[in-house]
């Protein structure tokens, strides 16, 4: 049981990494199959597995058929996926509702790349931690610190190149987001951009001497 049990109605940084620094996601189909993990588990008891879902050819439809918003554990705000770990950040709206979804991706993560890499073992360190936000304005600097993963990590030059954040939902460029964030972004798209970019060079040095921090 959780030090500190995860609160209903409360919105929280959630984040884990892979052991020992273990590239987790190597190609794009694995980002691609994580960013659906978060849309599939996202609901508390989907009709069908997984794997069955991922055969879809109409995914959306399958949502609007099986699943209500009833259904939905947390609220996703914002993430990141990452070559060796994944943040997210998440609002609980069911009781167990964050630790349910993070099982649940990471067990059936775990299970995809020990098939496919062929082999046995825990695949990430530990239990995620969870870091609750106080506020708008935090939630907005962490926002902006999660879409700067990328370039921190010189993965990408501008973060709008990394596909597998919520930065281009953030920017109006994605149609199939996953996030609903309107309720606490209260910027124009453009105005957040140059939020978020003014921070980049910065944020790469921090990431540079993080040892010494």
């Amino acid at each position: 049981m959780r030090k500190h049990p995860l609160v209903n109605g409360s919105i929280y940084h959630v984040f884990t990494k892979s052991i020992s620094g273990y590239r987790i996601f190597r190609y794009q189909k694995d980002f691609v199959r994580m960013i659906e993990m978060v849309k599939f588990y996202a609901h508390e008891k989907p009709p069908a597995k997984f794997s069955t879902y991922l055969s879809l050819k109409n995914k959306e439809r399958f949502f609007e058929k099986y699943l209500s918003d009833r259904d939905i554990l947390i609220q996703i705000i914002a993430y990141c996926i990452m070559p060796t770990h994944i943040h997210f950040v998440l609002k609980q709206l069911k009781y167990s509702g964050i630790s349910i979804f993070m099982k649940n991706i990471l067990d059936s993560y775990t299970r995809y790349f020990n098939t496919k890499n062929k082999r046995k073992g825990p695949l990430w360190q530990g239990r995620f931690k969870s870091v609750l936000v106080d506020d708008d304005e935090q939630l907005l600097h962490l926002t902006r610190y999660i879409h700067l993963n990328p370039t921190s990590d010189d993965l990408v030059e501008k973060p709008e190149d990394w596909k597998y954040s919520s930065y281009r939902e953030y920017l109006g460029q994605s149609k199939d987001g996953i996030c609903n964030y309107s309720d606490y972004l209260k910027m124009d798209p453009n105005d957040y951009k140059d939020f978020v970019e003014s921070r980049k060079d910065y944020q790469r040095e921090l990431s540079m001497i993080k040892h010494l921090l």
